[in-house]
């Protein structure tokens, strides 16, 4: 199944604060994750949004709303959760 990536505006803003590096590695898994929901994904229990995707040190956090992957926010794992 194909997925349409669409990010929120904090989103937007997360990324671009990245270093240059750090936004080409999470480009590529986003564009891996289009196909299908594969890599290092886990759903989250008691927390939205619903999923996670480890790229390094960063979490992108995400929801699944039919044929379309959410993404609101690229943040450093340290605090991702809170």
């Amino acid at each position: 199944m194909t997925y349409e990536i669409e990010f929120k505006p904090r989103a937007l803003k997360d990324l671009k604060a990245l270093p240059q590096s750090a936004q080409r590695r999470i480009i590529a898994k986003l564009e891996a994750l289009r196909n299908d929901l594969a890599g290092d994904v886990k759903r989250l229990t008691n927390f939205t949004p619903e999923y996670r995707l480890r790229v390094g040190d960063y979490r992108i956090l995400f929801e699944v709303v039919d044929h379309t992957l959410i993404v609101y926010r690229i943040i450093h794992r340290k605090d991702a959760y809170r």
